[in-house]
């Protein structure tokens, strides 16, 4: 076949790729990731039924290809296959391999893989059971992954209401990104969400010395001034409160 053939095809298959999750070409990684979840969400045959199976395959098909998502996990895909010299022959079961290792860095990647999977449920126990909030994600993986996998897992923990943790690794999120930036266009949108989780979920949720703590927290990471005197008179308040035996 022509080399320009080949190259006409792949270019044909990208572009398919990027009307599939409905994103530009040239669509930055958080761009595809946020629309490959709000589609998969829609069509995920736990939540749309079997009918959807092969729908949902193509659309992880064309999120791995235009994320790069199994080059962070090829490293690991390597390990595995020296590990067993039948991995070739056999089926492939990552996970198993991953909870094996058991070492924290493992477990890191599992967490990752099973959220990028849209196996929230299966992330979030994997998280509780290597110490939650406890286990360092930021010293078990490489930055960008890292980065993606807090936000992500905050996401789903909020959503099922245990927005205190949220809040705690948001908040780590948005000082390691004043300090050095990785998600740039997408954090505004990542300040807006934590201000929602202070305003709308967290106050019910903590005891008026955790949330001093928190609102603390915010001081410094980057809101703007108007937000910080909020968080302030919140804070005189709480302390108001706590004197008065409120």
């Amino acid at each position: 076949m022509p080399k320009q053939w080949v190259n006409v095809s792949a270019r044909n298959t990208l572009e398919n790729y990027y009307k599939l999750l409905g994103v530009q070409p040239g669509a930055s990684a958080s761009e595809i990731k946020k629309a490959f979840r709000k589609k998969a969400k829609q069509i995920h045959p736990d939540i749309a039924g079997e009918k959807y199976s092969q729908a949902m395959r193509k659309l992880l098909e064309a999120y791995e290809a235009l994320s790069g998502f199994e080059s962070r996990f090829r490293g690991n895909f390597e390990a595995y296959r020296a590990y067993s010299a039948n991995a070739e022959k056999s089926s492939f079961d990552y996970r198993s391999w991953l909870r094996e290792q058991g070492d924290p860095r493992s477990m890191a990647t599992l967490i990752f893989y099973e959220l990028l999977r849209l196996e929230e449920e299966r992330a979030i126990q994997i998280w509780r059971e290597n110490g939650g909030l406890s286990f360092s994600l930021k010293d078990n993986m490489e930055r960008d992954d890292w980065m993606d996998c807090q936000y992500i897992l905050a996401e789903e923990l909020d959503k099922r209401g245990f927005s205190f943790e949220a809040f705690k690794l948001i908040t780590a999120l948005l000082i390691e990104e004043r300090r050095r930036p990785y998600f740039n266009l997408f954090t505004p949108e990542i300040y807006i969400y934590l201000k929602s989780i202070v305003n709308k979920r967290l106050k019910p949720q903590v005891d008026r010395e955790t949330w001093l703590d928190c609102m603390e927290a915010l001081i410094g990471i980057g809101f703007s001034v108007h937000d910080e005197e909020t968080f302030k008179k919140s804070i005189a308040k709480t302390l108001k409160e706590i004197r008065a035996g409120f």
